[in-house]
């Protein structure tokens, strides 16, 4: 089929206004989003559907009937003057505009019933936190591979949460554009063409995606500040306060005490980047005087991290918890210079418990 004439079906359908008249629905800024108001959404619905399938009444007549209902509908939810209803008078006038035919109408019905009220519905499926999902799969790695296996933990912590959200989106885009289909497949009343079938598939796929993408841009995300605490959760390892009027360019995710009452911080980060030199203006007069043993940094991209990064700051009593595996840590271990250090994350979790004087399993 040539370019043209889809283009010529598409701009000549009502049912064109699928995708638009989702964007006005759930359109915040311009409208006040009412489409979010699903008890107002489902209102207009039971109102209006049936009067399009009266019998006796001739096309332009029912077109009169179901116009008038709904902007008389729309009318009475616009009363006031607060900042919605003036958002929601906007909405009136946009949709006073638009809706020429019964088939507008139809087409308007429809757009809220298989189209927002199912993407609403989704959207309370998807969860607002990667979070829980970095929780549960990474209990599941430390159960089977054992705390050796933390290396890995923060490696595939963001992945763990992203997939698991997307995986999520994906069960719900499919189940819903799935009932879409069918319902399109099976509806008798107002007959459509192919492109017109696809012109309300795209409008539901692009509708959704749009609403998925600004949540997960809300979503906190399983930052590798949450693994940090997680760790100390899943292995019953007790945390501490922050020093008392410490103040440093760190970033420290963690404290605890050791045995002999000093502290530990610990800083996960995935590099030291450009602000290394900053880390270092906590050296070790100002760790002693907070009674601060030393600063661990949890690194979980390493290529950047020099020898001078690591004897600058390691002679300052940070040291740096390296993937065993990495070509860094093989190489600092083995070097006179840097050895001290540098330590493997298959020992992290060994090391905090014997920081505190308790035995790990």
């Amino acid at each position: 089929m040539k370019q043209e004439k889809i283009h010529n079906i598409i701009y000549g359908s009502a049912w064109r206004n699928c995708y638009w008249f989702s964007r006005m629905l759930l359109n915040t800024d311009q409208y006040g989003a009412i489409g979010k108001n699903e008890k107002f959404m489902n209102l207009l619905i039971t109102e209006i559907e049936p009067l399009i399938i009266l019998d006796n009444l001739s096309e332009r007549e029912k077109y009169k009937i179901c116009r008038d209902t709904l902007l008389n509908n729309l009318q009475k939810f616009s009363e006031g003057e607060s900042k919605s209803a003036i958002q929601r008078k906007n909405f009136y006038d946009e949709i006073d505009k638009e809706i020429n035919s019964l088939d507008d109408i139809a087409v308007f019905l429809f757009t809220i019933k298989h189209i927002i009220l199912p993407t609403n519905s989704a959207m309370k499926n998807i969860p607002n936190n990667d979070r829980e999902f970095c929780y549960e799969y990474a209990g599941k790695i430390l159960n089977s591979l054992g705390k050796k296996s933390v290396g890995k933990i923060l490696t595939i912590w963001d992945d763990l949460g992203v997939k698991g959200c997307l995986n999520v989106e994906r069960e719900e885009i499919i189940t819903e554009f799935t009932k879409l289909r069918n319902t399109l497949e099976s509806m008798k009343i107002f007959p459509r063409n192919i492109i017109e079938d696809n012109a309300i598939l795209t409008a539901f796929a692009q509708e959704f995606e749009r609403r998925m993408g600004q949540k997960r841009k809300s979503r906190a995300g399983g930052s590798l500040e949450d693994v940090v605490t997680f760790l100390f959760d899943f292995y019953g390892l007790s945390s501490h306060s922050e020093p008392e009027h410490f103040q440093t360019d760190i970033e420290v995710d963690k404290w605890f005490k050791c045995k002999d009452s000093w502290l530990i911080g610990i800083s996960c980060k995935r590099t030291l980047r450009e602000r290394w030199k900053q880390v270092s203006s906590a050296d070790g007069n100002i760790l002693s005087r907070h009674k601060i043993k030393e600063i661990w940094h949890l690194i979980t991209y390493d290529k950047d991290l020099s020898d001078d990064k690591i004897t600058m700051l390691g002679q300052q009593r940070h040291i740096f918890y390296l993937n065993d595996e990495s070509e860094r840590f093989i190489n600092a271990s083995n070097h006179i210079g840097m050895k001290n250090y540098v330590r493997p994350l298959s020992n992290l979790i060994d090391d905090i418990a014997k920081e505190q004087g308790i035995k790990q399993k």
